[in-house]
């Protein structure tokens, strides 16, 4: 699964990377290396403006790229507590499309989160002969792309209309098996897709579940570097570019060298 990640891209960058036409994020937007479920993230979506008349000009019921922030744990319209949310902050690429949770937001909800990278966690091993703890210890990882460019995270944006008729707008990442140079850490990742498949992706007219599939193109072994970071991570409340640093010598246990 996917639990936990850094995005630190500056406005302007997205705006630049992913083309966007609107900027629709309220407030500022500040680098987050600690993002956590139920927090608001970026994400890059394509929709038709509901506030523009059809009227208004010949292209106005054409999607627009829009940058915003919502809520990671999506919410389908169709339930009655937001709190369904916490539970679905990650979508199975393999049943995804049929999965009632997602699969109207899979046909024409979809959506790219932007990402530095996300983290895993290894279970530590102790020596044979050792009584195992009930609990062994975890040394979390840090894995992002080895050309440092920007992870264009696969997701899913939903709207649920509140009883006091207010919008909430959330999301859900896309995962899949993760390649074997990472599986040792975890054998599930965020699914990443590539730039020349981003307008496709984001094509809310593209509804075909087969076509839409296809664009779902697990990572290659060997794009992505994985190494230890500070266990400072596990705490939510933690956060800064400390945080996707190597880890400092015997804090990662010596697992470098072997991924």
């Amino acid at each position: 699964m996917c639990g936990r990640y850094a995005t630190s891209r500056a406005r302007q960058d997205l705006l630049d990377e992913f083309r966007v036409q609107v900027d629709a994020v309220e407030g500022e937007l500040e680098a987050d290396y600690n993002v956590a479920p139920t927090k608001q993230v970026p994400v890059v979506l394509d929709r038709v403006p509901k506030d523009v008349p059809e009227e208004a000009h010949p292209a106005a019921n054409a999607p627009v790229r829009q940058l915003r922030t919502v809520r990671w744990g999506l919410v389908p319209s169709w339930a009655k507590d937001p709190a369904i949310g916490n539970r679905m902050i990650n979508a199975r690429a393999e049943t995804v499309h049929e999965k009632p949770s997602y699969r109207r937001a899979f046909a024409k909800r979809r959506c790219l989160l932007p990402a530095d990278g996300y983290f895993e966690w290894y279970v530590l091993e102790g020596e044979e002969g050792e009584k195992k703890p009930k609990k062994p210890p975890k040394q979390p990882f840090f894995i992002r792309p080895k050309d440092g460019e920007v992870m264009a995270m696969a997701g899913l944006y939903e709207l649920w209309r509140s009883p006091e008729d207010e919008w909430l707008w959330t999301c859900t990442v896309i995962t899949t098996d993760a390649p074997d140079d990472l599986g040792r850490i975890h054998d599930r990742m965020p699914m990443v897709v590539e730039p020349d498949r981003w307008d496709a992706w984001l094509d809310p007219a593209l509804t075909d579940p087969d076509r839409v599939r296809s664009l779902l193109v697990p990572a290659m072994a060997g794009t992505m570097d994985a190494y230890p970071v500070s266990k400072a991570v596990n705490n939510v409340r933690n956060n800064g570019p400390e945080l996707v640093a190597p880890a400092a010598s015997g804090d990662g246990d010596g697992l470098a060298a072997l991924f």
